[in-house]
């Protein structure tokens, strides 16, 4: 992973661009995922919105080291029926561009993924109610079970016979992986404001840091380097600037344009790949040609360092354990989060 003014590059990304230019590489489909901006007013007053982010281990296959929020995949599972609150899936699937029961995939995902993350629940026991306390022994013991995939969401809701509440989110952004990358999603990015009662606890077995940051604090650090973070993240915290309160910000989602963001890479004649995200001027890098070695040795050591993780998990989870989807952000994951 290389950084350049914070973004965080993979350092495969030249040699798969070039592989693919050439017609030697074929894209891989992109996984259905979703992620949550989860915001809260600034306690001190006075300071706009602040979104809770998470720092990804440095060991993390994709994305070490880089600050995303509560995200991943969907499961196949999320397509389940649920008991829902809010507008129908008709609307969701007019507003996200899918179809009802994909629509309904994404917001059961990005519900999920916040829990299983952060301990935040956007349900309740009914469409006007939001559960107020998910810190007992018995909810992190439904959370992990939803982790390990050894329970499937719509299962945990009916047990507890909760509603999902998918008026609590609020579409901001669609971006979807490049089309050289080796995992790749299209990734729905929604707001939801920190329901009365309830605060995000330090449960991401794949983050080492948990923090509230305004939206301007936080690219004040991308900016200076200090925090690295994907195009995604940065650009769908820039757009939370204008707005005094989490109430504003979600108010102004209705109506934001859902087109998905795709990055393009050209290779130049002199051997130069220009990378670019259509209307995000402000990732668009050139790679010199020369530096091809420098990232080839680069993408070896990610792929050292990915198959370490792997052979690492598969040895924590036993020969027995059940094998789930990746996690998404992705933020996390590249473009999920």
């Amino acid at each position: 992973m290389t950084s350049m003014n914070g973004a965080a590059l993979p350092g495969a990304w030249p040699e798969r661009i070039r592989a693919l230019g050439r017609g030697e590489l074929a894209p891989v489909s992109p996984r259905a995922a979703a992620t949550v901006l989860l915001l809260r007013d600034d306690a001190a007053g006075g300071g706009g919105p602040t979104v809770h982010m998470l720092r990804r281990r440095a060991s993390m296959a994709f994305a070490g080291g880089a600050y995303a929020y509560p995200g991943g995949g969907v499961d196949p599972r999320d397509e389940r029926p649920v008991g829902w609150a809010g507008p129908s899936l008709e609307v969701w699937a007019a507003t996200l561009g899918v179809p009802p029961r994909q629509a309904q995939a994404v917001v059961c995902a990005a519900v999920r993924e916040t829990f299983e993350e952060s301990g935040v629940l956007l349900a309740g026991p009914d469409g006007g109610t939001v559960v107020a306390d998910t810190t007992g022994a018995d909810w992190e013991s439904d959370r992990a079970a939803l982790v390990t995939h050894d329970l499937a969401f719509a299962d945990f809701l009916a047990r507890r016979a909760l509603v999902l509440r998918s008026d609590l989110l609020a579409p901001w952004a669609r971006w979807i992986t490049p089309e050289f990358e080796e995992r790749r999603y299209d990734t729905w990015f929604f707001l939801a404001v920190l329901p009365d009662g309830q605060r995000p606890r330090d449960v991401c077995g794949e983050a080492d840091r948990t923090v509230w940051l305004r939206p301007a604090d936080a690219l004040s650090g991308y900016d200076r380097g200090e925090l690295t973070m994907l195009p995604p993240t940065v650009a769908t915290l820039r757009a939370l600037l204008p707005y005094g309160t989490a109430t504003a910000a979600l108010a102004a989602a209705p109506g934001r344009d859902l087109t998905p963001v795709l990055a393009r890479a050209a290779v130049a004649e002199t051997g130069e790949i220009v990378l670019s995200w259509p209307g995000h001027e402000e990732f668009t890098v050139v790679v010199p040609a020369e530096s091809e070695t420098e990232a080839k040795t680069e993408a070896k050591t990610e792929a050292k360092t990915e198959a370490e993780t792997e052979a690492e998990t598969e040895a924590e989870a036993g020969p027995d354990a059940e094998a789930g989807p990746d996690r998404g952000p992705g933020p996390g994951d590249e473009d999920a989060r």
